[in-house]
């Protein structure tokens, strides 16, 4: 019988649930937490082959809420989901690792970065936030009320207005790559299962945190992206402000999608803070 490709996902069972992983590569440990309603494979187009070219062992996992992982539809709170990443660590055996995350993923870095820097060597928040805003607010609202009344929007009018809060306007002056874009949007769907349902409920009443992020100790990078419409960059840089020594760097023509956008930009980023924390 051949083995499993190292590439392929495994299960593990970690804090009450089944939690579906990958495990590539060798060297320090980088663990990479997707953001609301995304699988971890997003990392795989261009993130993971660029640290584990560098010389990383990186992880990559389904949140709870996507599934093979536990969809959880219940309900569960952003301390769920930051535990869910203790005990993966603790898993691993490889700690402490450097954590890495974008939008609801950087604030689970975040977070983790608080309450447990034992397991954390360093952290890189991608279009990340520390606080909620009027219009972050609206957003999420609706995308809740959509889901709870059972609207599905025309799958034409979802991948423009996805794409539009997602994506640089750069991105999207080109023809053609816009149009690729909308398909691949519109291909995925604007479909949202119960757990994703349940991870929209964590941005219900989201506190501001910033005063909290002070006490972080750990070496941080923190990433804006200049075009970001949903999380926009200034938010990234409230959390640089309030870290101390944390690093704040933007990057240009890149919405929220930005490591998508921009892989290669981001991906020197990722690596240089990686080899400057060890």
């Amino acid at each position: 019988m051949s083995s499993p490709s190292p590439l392929a996902p495994v299960s593990a069972e970690l804090n009450g649930i089944s939690l579906s992983y990958t495990d590539v590569g060798s060297g320090p440990l980088v663990v990479m937490v997707m953001g609301t309603g995304s699988p971890g494979r997003v990392w795989h187009a261009h993130q993971r082959p660029a640290l584990v070219n560098a010389g990383f062992r990186v992880v990559t996992f389904d949140n709870r809420g996507i599934a093979p992982t536990s969809e959880c539809a219940e309900g569960f709170t952003i301390d769920d989901m930051v535990a869910d990443k203790f005990d993966l660590i603790d898993h691993l055996g490889a700690g402490p690792a450097v954590v890495v995350g974008t939008s609801l993923g950087a604030r689970i870095a975040q977070e983790l970065t608080l309450a447990r820097p034992d397991l954390v060597r360093g952290a890189v928040l991608l279009a990340t936030y520390g606080r909620s805003t009027p219009m972050v607010t609206a957003f999420s609202n609706g995308e809740r009320e959509l889901y709870d009344q059972g609207i599905a929007l025309p799958k034409d009018f979802y991948a423009a207005v996805t794409a539009h809060l997602n994506l640089s306007p750069h991105t999207l002056a080109d023809d053609r790559g816009a149009r690729d874009w909308l398909d691949i949007i519109g291909f995925g769907g604007a479909s949202r299962s119960p757990g994703v349902r349940a991870q929209l409920h964590l941005h219900e009443r989201e506190a501001n945190r910033l005063p909290e992020y002070r006490a972080i100790d750990r070496p941080v990078l923190v990433v804006g992206f200049a075009d970001d419409r949903t999380l926009p960059c200034f938010l990234a840089r409230e959390v640089a402000d309030a870290i101390p020594g944390a690093r704040y760097e933007q990057v240009e023509q890149a919405g929220h999608w930005g490591y998508l956008e921009q892989p290669d930009q981001v991906n020197d980023l990722i690596i240089g803070f990686l080899r400057a924390v060890g």
